[in-house]
């Protein structure tokens, strides 16, 4: 059993939402798409729906997402679980990429937050945080997130990163090596 409220199993979780599979890793279901239209400031003034909304749930099966970024402002809302977000912004003027953890969770107490607002052109990966993992009730153990994307979702938006594109990350980070290393299983080969 978790070490934190999850009260329904995965499998209802995916029942009862309607969750399919998501390219990232995980399930999902987009609950809301704008009917309205705005020009998005992200997308070199493309028309986008105003926002979109998802569910999207990581499982003992389904652990962890792969590295990716989106163009619009991205915002994590907690339902259920517990994960861990990498972030990893760009370096500037020749400087080497950032990377910052962030776990989405109850317990302020260790620096927890319910909410995680993520800015367009930063990579982010998801997963279930390592000491939640292999416990006795799997169908306990997860996290179940809302996104709301503004403006909307769309896959043009949508880049996962690549083996070449990881490495020119961390080109100018003296650790290159090993960072390249450390994220190398979660980039779309």
């Amino acid at each position: 059993m978790a070490d934190y409220p999850y009260p329904r199993t995965n499998t209802q979780l995916i029942s009862e939402l309607n969750l399919q599979r998501h390219p990232e890793g995980g399930y999902y279901a987009e609950t809301d798409r704008a009917k309205e239209n705005v020009t998005s400031p992200y997308a070199n003034g493309a028309e986008r729906a105003v926002s979109t909304t998802i569910y999207y749930l990581l499982t003992e099966e389904t652990p962890s997402g792969v590295i990716h970024k989106n163009k619009s402002r991205t915002m994590h809302v907690l339902q259920e679980g517990r994960v861990r977000y990498t972030l990893i912004s760009p370096g500037k003027e020749g400087g080497s990429a950032k990377v910052e953890y962030v776990t989405l969770g109850t317990n302020a107490a260790k620096g927890e937050v319910r909410q995680l607002m993520v800015e367009g052109d930063v990579w982010k990966m998801s997963a279930i945080p390592q000491e939640d993992l292999g416990k006795d009730d799997p169908e306990h153990v997860g996290c179940l997130i809302t996104e709301v994307v503004t403006p909307g979702f769309h896959w043009e938006d949508h880049v996962f990163l690549t083996p070449d594109g990881l490495k020119q990350l961390f080109e100018n980070d003296p650790a290159a090596a090993d960072k390249v290393k450390q994220f190398s299983p979660f980039v779309k080969s």
